[in-house]
């Protein structure tokens, strides 16, 4: 093909992804499997359970298929772990010599997971027949012989938790050879898939028992709670996909799958609480949620006491983990026991990002830099889409815009600032590219059907893709990141990934093809959705490498699957600037969060489109509250940075962005507690009100950590919001300090100048109020305590404080801190472990201030101890840097060092 042929293809394929396009994706109708498993009939597969002994610790039992004789039987193993976690694992018999070992995804469940399974010293039989094992206290793990099932229960009250197979629709297409005549093939518009071993489909029923409403299973846009998709009084609908896709300008309210797929459903009740399913499946899977009550097409009858679900998936096999809960973060802690919990970020990355596709040269970058000083708008990190390379050829510059690329990043990092660029799967097929010629003389690519170098279409033009299946690639790939390798790289250079999906312009639904060949001849149907995130693990430890294991990497990705906490952020993608794709951004990144996926956030303003001055403002002030806050635009949109719309909004801007910075130690506290514990930084409302059934669908507000409640804007030249406050205890207003009652709708007025933040009675919130050029320039300056005081006049909180950089962290180089007030004294406790390393974190920071909210007036002074200090007790304003902040009760300069123990007795 000649270059200007090759150009006007690119062209073509090009404009082909850059709108949603309906017909360019399958349906379930037009996905065999799921078409298959959603006309299957209750207990058609007619399954017993036999042969059912303990076997290496856990209970073991074959699968046998009483109307069909002829069906091999399957292995089912059933394991009990600490946590009270339940894994059952279903599979082809190895003895029984199937074509090919169906895949089972590595490196997704922690190493240290298997040490936890506790050992099985008996089986109790029950009637029915069934069989019963332990697994926690007042729980058991029952499996029902004939037919088939398994569910959860609660000894002390014979209730089920969770269920598997009650409604008999498992099924499990088994391996075959091909033989003459057998047509598999697969035909989806102009691409065929070979299917060589024919249909080797999945599908199975669980039940939530107790349950209102199920959450999870991202990515998509669309509400929190998972709306049903069969079932009675439902128009028949497209089950939730999940197969990652590169899907331009996405729909805002849709089932579809887009970018990441996590197999991970939680449920929640009032009576019961939580609980939650994991399937360890890569594959392309369906899921539908079914309403309660009779449905007289499947014959199932459906309580309302619970939410029953149908999974489906194209391959694979079943290796299932049940969670019990039975609160929230319970059930958040149980699932990253398994897949690991977020990684702890570096505190920049939690801070501004400044991005858009592409800024032109190096005179551009310095031109956006120093605007930001001269308004003073604090930011942290200035990114590098595609352009700034030579060619699209990844790990190189473009000579002329940018020649001189470490000098560039000097300037930045002398600002305490960084720089990230982006690097894509996709590598450009041109023999005098040094890394395609090395990855093609390693045989490092991904192959098609036929076992040749897979060729598809992505930016460059003809690529291939390193197959990061294979361990022993993964860490070539690392070893492309270090200072010798990717030339121009500093230390204070990070790296985005996008369109790991992967997307491909010429592929089968803008992806690649299922039956192109990975390491060990698994098939690219078979591990689609992890291929992502194998990419961002090679790169996540090329970071490492490169920074002698002591630097904590920063990798953003756009693909995720299960276990992608462990290596960096996420972010929802390719959105639109209007306001419906800002309102739905909550219940996305919300999603994400209850995933294990805690830092992610939205490009701010939107990727498509010139978002009118209100609509960007107001996400601003919305994205300020995302765990991961960023701007980004595409490279048609104009110009918008925070300068671009006038001094009024960029004062407002400014305003939403000092925000960000003033809690950025709070921030950073959440994060280590996602890090420890898996709990999200930001939280559905009904995580901290499980009680509340007023919160179970409420997903326009949203709480960061335990302490602050956000109301987002959603609507052009709003003047009123509605705002349900939860819980018994006042709210005060996070700017004002107004107080509001617990339990209420409140109808409030809006202005241009913020959006409805509210801090919890009975909670002490950190702040830093100085505002510097970027975070790491803020590392010593003195922290403000926020007092909200209850009815009972106590509150708490905690305050964790790190380098900020490196692992040290783990070493026991850490300050974490309790302060509590009761009894009008504020203790400040320390809550860090001994470490047997001896290492500190030396902090001469202090607390320059304490703000009390809701205390009583007339206290003139305060002891502190242990310097036998008196101090007044004064009126300051609520914020320091802000024009017309109320006057609150307020301790100046009390001076006492964070990292040490102190108390203050309000006299």
């Amino acid at each position: 093909m000649n270059q200007t042929l090759r150009f006007t293809v690119l062209l073509l394929l090009c404009s082909h992804v850059l709108s949603w396009r309906k017909e360019e994706f399958r349906t379930c109708h037009q996905t065999p499997f799921c078409n298959r498993a959603r006309s299957r009939a209750p207990s058609s597969s007619s399954l017993a359970a036999t042969d059912v002994t303990i076997s290496d610790g856990a209970l073991t039992a074959k699968l046998i298929s009483k109307s069909d004789p002829q069906t091999k039987p399957l292995i089912l193993t059933l394991s009990v772990h600490q946590n009270a976690i339940l894994r059952l694992l279903i599979d082809e018999d190895p003895s029984l010599s199937p074509p090919k070992q169906r895949f089972h995804v590595p490196d997704v469940v922690v190493p240290e997971f298997p040490s936890t399974k506790l050992w099985l010293q008996r089986i109790s039989s029950e009637n029915g027949p069934s069989s019963s094992v332990y697994l926690s206290e007042g729980l058991s793990a029952v499996l029902r012989h004939d037919p088939f099932e398994l569910f959860v229960r609660d000894d002390s009250s014979g209730d089920r938790v969770l269920s598997f197979n009650s409604h008999g629709l498992f099924d499990f297409e088994q391996l075959k050879q091909k033989s003459e005549g057998d047509d598999w093939e697969e035909r989806f518009r102009s691409h065929t898939d070979t299917r060589p071993y024919g249909p080797q489909s999945i599908s199975f029923d669980v039940s939530f028992y107790g349950a209102q409403y199920v959450y999870g299973i991202p990515e998509r846009a669309t509400s929190l709670a998972l709306k049903p998709t069969r079932g009675p009084n439902v128009d028949e609908s497209e089950p939730y996909r999940l197969f990652n896709l590169d899907v331009f300008e996405y729909i805002h309210d849709s089932p579809f799958g887009l970018y990441g797929s996590i197999p991970f459903m939680i449920s929640h009740g009032k009576t019961r609480g939580s609980s939650g399913f994991f399937w360890l499946n890569s594959a392309e899977m369906q899921i539908d949620v079914l309403a309660p009550g009779w449905d007289a097409e499947s014959g199932i009858s459906l309580p309302s006491n619970r939410v029953d679900t149908f999974w489906m998936s194209e391959a694979g096999v079943v290796d299932a983990f049940f969670f019990v809960g039975p609160q929230p973060k319970d059930v958040l802690r149980q699932y990253t026991v398994v897949t690991g919990t977020p990684a702890m970020p570096q505190l920049f990355s939690i801070a501004y990002h400044q991005c858009r596709w592409n800024y032109r040269d190096e005179e551009d970058v310095e031109h956006v830099d120093s605007k930001f000083d001269e308004l003073d708008i604090p930011y942290d990190v200035l990114w590098l889409d595609i352009e700034h390379t030579d060619g699209k050829r990844y790990f190189t510059w473009d000579k002329v815009l940018f020649p001189h690329p470490e000098e560039m990043q000097r300037k930045l990092s002398a600002k305490g600032r960084h720089m990230v660029t982006i690097v894509d799967p996709h590598i450009k097929r041109d023999e005098n590219f040094h890394l395609h010629k090395e990855a093609s003389q390693k045989g490092y690519y991904v192959k098609d059907a036929s076992g040749n170098t897979f060729d598809g279409w992505c930016w460059p033009g003809s690529s291939s893709y390193p197959d990061t299946l294979n361990p022993e690639i993964r860490s070539w790939w690392a070893e492309k990141f270090s200072y010798q390798n990717y030339v121009g790289s500093t230390p204070s250079l990070y790296i985005w990934n996008d369109m790991n999906e992967p997307s491909v312009f010429n592929g089968p639904e803008v992806t690649m093809p299922r039956d192109a060949l990975h390491y060990g001849g698994v098939e690219h149907r078979e591990l689609h959705n992890a291929y992502g995130y194998y990419f961002h693990m090679a790169t996540a430890d090329g970071l490492l490498k490169r920074g002698e294991g002591n630097d904590r990497p920063f990798v953003l990705t756009r693909a995720v699957f299960a276990g992608s906490q462990r290596y960096g952020a996420v972010w929802t993608g390719d959105n639109t600037a209007d306001w419906d794709h800002l309102r739905v951004s909550i219940p996305m990144v919300l999603t994400l969060g209850l995933t294990g996926m805690s830092f992610s956030g939205a490009d701010v303003g939107g990727f498509f489109g010139n978002p009118e001055p209100e609509l960007l403002v107001r996400w601003y002030q919305l994205g300020a509250y995302y765990p991961f806050f960023r701007a980004h635009a595409h490279h048609d949109t104009k110009r918008r940075e925070p300068w671009m719309f006038g001094e009024r909004n960029t004062e407002l801007i400014k305003d939403a962005v000092h925000v960000r910075y003033a809690l950025l130690p709070y921030f950073y506290t959440l994060f280590r507690e996602a890090n420890t514990t898996g709990v999200p930084v930001v939280r559905p409302l009904w995580m901290e009100f499980p009680s509340d059934e007023d919160t179970f669908t409420n997903d326009e507000a949203f709480m960061v950590g335990n302490s602050l409640l956000v109301q987002g804007i959603y609507t052009e030249r709003a003047k009123h919001a509605s705002v349900y406050l939860p819980g018994k205890q006042s709210w005060y207003d996070l700017r004002t300090g107004t107080v509001y009652k617990g339990g209420v709708t409140h109808k409030l007025e809006v202005t241009e100048e913020n959006i409805p933040a509210f801090q919890r009675a009975g909670t002490i919130l950190t702040r830093k109020d100085r505002f510097r050029r970027s975070s790491t320039q803020m590392k010593n300056d003195p922290f403000t305590l926020v007092i909200a005081l209850n009815s009972s006049q106590e509150a708490e909180g905690e305050l964790y404080i790190d380098d900020g950089s490196s692992f040290s962290f783990l070493k026991g180089a850490y300050i974490h801190r309790r302060f509590v007030f009761k009894n009008g004294k504020l203790i400040s406790l320390n809550l860090a472990t001994a470490s047997a390393s001896n290492v500190r974190y030396p902090s001469e920071a202090v607390i320059e201030r304490i703000i009390l909210l809701g205390h009583a007036p007339g206290s003139k002074n305060a002891l502190i101890e242990p310097s036998n200090q008196k101090i007044d007790i004064e009126l300051g304003p609520l914020w320091v840097q802000r024009a017309r902040a109320p006057a609150v009760m307020t301790i100046r300069k009390p001076n006492v060092h964070v990292a040490e123990d102190w108390s203050i007795q309000i006299l």
